[in-house]
């Protein structure tokens, strides 16, 4: 980058001047102009950059330094191409600042936090319940992190400090700072729910072993490598942890140990620029070898009264931008780069000009309930405002965790890092997920499937819309004010055209899409609904019959199989049970008499189950009611069933058929990806396996519908959900065999991987819309234009909003769906044939009763 855009001109390098503490009283500043040095008077004291053309990069011009950096941050030249990231986003952490204590073993002249130790009992750490106080209060507000921030290691220097410790302890001699920030840690995670990220200065490796058992992230800023400003008159001057060695192998020490770090430079404290070029480097260095500094804070010096440095000029918004443009130049488009925004010269224009030069996060923001300790005298910008700013910049500003979605994330292989088994602590692991969306970004919603959101304990209040972003004020209510992405654009394009020559990529992008790419690829999805299906939205009148709950499989997603011994399963969620062929006969002509049109036979793996019992329940369904449609068994039971008789599927299918199967559910499916199902549903066919078995129920004439149940474990999200899709799509379009796509949102509540903490809490309802919208993309082209929605997960109400996103169908009135109440969902009993065409047509909307196959239904009966 320096050699493609260097020029003959070097700019001078500004540094702040030396002899503060001379002058420390002093109440009036000098210009930063009057403290501009030339570059050559630096001192590089941080060797290993004589690979680095440090030179180059000084002699950019300054606007070219941002043009790069902002083209390196939005992809322009296909520079992040194929990332699972959505560069269209600019992301903060909502959370609480706690200040464990003031107290610290250094005096930089800059600090205005550090407070001298106190006497007084109990006074210079906060308890343990004041720490869970305040971040209950955060919790409640939708903080999503507690940041545990203190002085660095007191103990070391004050006698005080040191019997304050003690008492803590018990009356130990050897409790520490770092010991204590643990406990507080583990108390806000068990107590709160939320995240600890731990800022505790310089720690040896058994102290950051201890806190990443209790925290997803820790931090360290690395200021500067200038050892320069530990002379008398610097910055740094008798301020033994600012030393960049000690610093750097502390940073080194957190790579070591796996555990996401963030780190960063302060910026105008008197380093010049060449020190700061040197300082990412050294970063970048460790970074390259242990992947493991997830973000970089530029942060900007600001002066402070009653400090050593009272009198030294501001840093300027120049400054700050060119320092965010060249961290960005040197670590590439994928490194995380946020400057406070509390902090930044001139505000909403400092803003824009930080998004222009390759920022792409805020850091934390408390959302009103702690001020910024270290700089209290900035209030934190209100959200609403800060995602304005972002919007007319083309991002949507979103919540994020602690620790950043690059730790966590395995949907795409191309990208992962390991996800949270190589970097979290298995204690912590749980309740990451619990905050997280498919993205590991913060949910921001309390919504989940299954259960009205008035039936929902409401933990904390919502800080998104439905759309994925933090909602602001619009200036203008006039359409051509939204600002649709290039890469949303673009994709949409490909998924239009005429040769649908489009890339799993697009599909990700559309499935991550937020803020007004969010409604575009809605209203794209509604205008083809529009097209293809009119404004007739169907439902069958059908009735589930879930024959056995009883099954030797271990899903572990599935709260509704039971084993014949667990006692605990009796007690959680009832008894096992086998419907006999009598049963299923009655229940199919009670459901004939009351008009349904179809039976929906499923269960679960019955250990002593072979294909005739599959074969005796469609002939007692069809002895209860012979021209009664019989829907039944996934390509699981079907595949089992065949084994059993020692068959292949399509022999069976044939079978089947001739006794009476009218069409298969495209259950089981889960999601299509090897990845996934070897988690969720080890026991399971495998991807291949499933579609093998649906297309042999093609070839004999037996049609199916398609689903998938998203929204679970780790490795479940949208580039998965993209693989699932095409695979979906590549078979219709051979054997032109699927009815419609059924989206299945994962129910959290009873399911076994939520409760040892090995789920999230089902997709957001913003995935849950995406899920039904780029379904309608990707399958409508191919002829699956049947797109329904699953009011049983969704609820009525939320399955009618889907309606306007790509939907044309609501399933079924089911009568004893059994299956998603198992997991805890509160809807699934059964909607009647008027309350069904009254939500449909609550959404403009013209209901049409319909067989399975999607014919119309000549008598109907309410």
């Amino acid at each position: 980058a320096a050699r493609a855009m260097a020029t003959t001109t070097t700019r001078a390098t500004p540094v702040v001047g030396r002899g503060w503490r001379s002058r420390r009283r002093s109440s009036s500043r000098r210009p930063w102009s009057s403290w501009w040095w030339s570059s050559s008077r630096a001192s590089a004291v941080v060797r290993g950059v004589d690979d680095v053309d440090v030179d180059g990069l000084l002699a950019l011009e300054d606007d070219a330094v941002r043009a790069r950096a902002r083209a390196m941050t939005r992809g322009d030249g296909g520079a992040r191409e194929g990332h699972g990231s959505n560069r269209n986003v600019v992301t903060y952490s909502p959370k609480v600042f706690v200040p464990v204590t003031k107290t610290c073993r250094d005096s930089c002249g800059y600090c205005a936090f550090v407070e001298a130790p106190s006497r007084t009992r109990r006074a210079n750490y906060m308890t343990l319940e004041e720490i869970v106080n305040v971040a209950r209060a955060g919790a409640r507000a939708g903080a999503t992190e507690c940041l545990l921030t203190l002085g660095d290691r007191p103990e070391a220097k004050y006698v005080e400090v040191r019997e304050e410790l003690k008492e803590i302890f018990g009356g130990r001699e050897d409790g520490s700072t770092a010991e204590y920030v643990a406990l507080a840690a583990d108390a806000v995670l068990k107590e709160t729910g939320l995240i600890p990220h731990v800022n505790a200065g310089i720690l040896t490796r058994d102290e950051l072993r201890a806190l990443r058992r209790v925290s997803a992230s820790q931090g360290l800023m690395l200021e500067t490598t200038s050892e320069r400003l530990l002379l008398p008159g610097e910055a740094h001057f008798e301020c033994d942890t600012k030393k960049p060695r000690a610093r750097l192998r502390a940073i080194e020490l957190a790579g070591e140990e796996r555990i996401p770090f963030t780190s960063g430079l302060l910026v105008g404290i008197g380093e010049t620029r060449r020190e700061r070029i040197e300082s990412l480097f050294a970063l970048k260095r460790l970074h390259d070898k242990y992947g493991h500094i997830q973000e970089l804070i530029i942060q900007n010096f600001l002066s402070k009264p009653n400090t050593a440095m009272a009198s030294r000029p501001d840093c300027p918004l120049e400054e700050l931008t060119w320092t965010v443009a060249m961290a960005r130049v040197i670590f590439g488009a994928e490194m995380v780069i946020q400057a406070p925004p509390n902090l930044t010269p001139g505000q909403e224009d400092g803003w824009r000009a930080l998004l222009r030069s390759g920022l792409n996060d805020w850091g934390g923001i408390s959302p009103g309930v702690t001020p910024d300790f270290v700089n209290a005298e900035a209030p934190w910008p209100h959200v609403e405002e800060l995602a304005r700013v972002c919007h007319d910049e083309g991002y949507t500003l979103v919540p994020r965790l602690p620790v950043h979605p690059t730790y966590l994330r395995v949907d795409d292989k191309r990208t992962s890092v390991g996800g949270s088994p190589v970097w979290l602590d298995d204690h912590v692991a749980p309740f990451v997920r619990r905050l997280a969306d498919a993205e590991f970004l913060a949910r921001g919603v309390s919504w989940s499937p299954g259960r009205p959101e008035s039936e929902l304990k409401k933990e904390s209040v919502d800080i998104v819309g439905v759309n994925g972003g933090v909602p602001f004020r619009r200036t203008s209510k006039d359409p051509s004010t939204c600002i649709i992405s290039h890469d949303v654009r673009a994709a949409l394009d490909a998924l239009a055209s005429a040769d649908q020559a489009f890339t799993d990529d697009d599909i990700v992008t559309c499935l991550q899409a937020r803020g007004d790419d969010f409604d575009a690829v809605c209203s794209a999805a509604d205008a083809l609904r529009k097209e293809q299906c009119g404004d007739i939205v169907s439902f069958a009148n059908n009735r589930n019959i879930n024959y056995t709950n009883i099954c030797t499989l271990a899903c572990t997603f599935c709260s509704f199989s039971k084993g014949k011994t667990r006692a605990e399963e009796v007690e959680l969620r009832g008894n096992p049970y086998l419907l006999d062929f009598d049963e299923v006969s009655r229940r199919t002509a009670e459901a004939w008499a009351r008009g349904a049109t179809e039976v929906c036979m499923q269960g679960g793996i019955h250990p002593s189950f072979t294909g005739e019992d599959y074969l005796g329940f469609i002939r007692a369904a069809k002895a209860g009611a012979p021209d009664i449609h019989v829907h039944a068994f996934s390509p699981l039971e079907i595949s089992h069933g065949a084994q059993t008789m020692k068959m292949t599927t399509r022999e069976y299918l044939k079978l089947l058929f001739d006794a009476g199967l009218g069409s298969l559910p495209g259950t089981a499916a889960e999601v299509l990806d090897d990845e996934v199902r070897k988690t969720l549903c080890p026991d399971k066919l495998t991807a291949a396996e499933w579609l093998q078995v649906v297309e042999d129920a093609h070839s004999v004439g037996v049609p199916t519908t398609s689903t998938i149940m998203f929204g679970h474990i780790d490795a479940d999200g949208p580039h998965a959900w993209a693989r699932h899709l095409r695979s979906i799509r590549d078979l219709h379009a051979r054997t032109h065999g699927f009815t419609e796509f059924v989206p299945l949102p994962f129910v959290h509540f009873e399911a076994p991987a939520y409760r040892s903490g090995n789920s999230r809490k089902g997709p957001t309802l913003r995935e849950c819309v995406l899920m039904h919208a780029v379904a309608r993309l990707v399958l409508g082209p191919v002829g699956i234009k049947n797109i329904q929605a699953s009011w049983v997960k969704m609820g009525p109400e939320l399955a009618s909003h889907l309606l306007h996103a790509g939907c044309n169908d609501m399933g079924g009135t089911l009568m004893n769906e059994s299956i998603t109440r198992a997991a805890g969902a509160t809807f699934g009993q059964e909607i009647d044939s008027t309350r069904m065409r009254e939500i449909i047509a609550s959404a403009g909307r013209i209901p049409r009763q319909r067989t399975t196959l999607y014919a119309d239904v000549t008598t109907v009966v309410p």
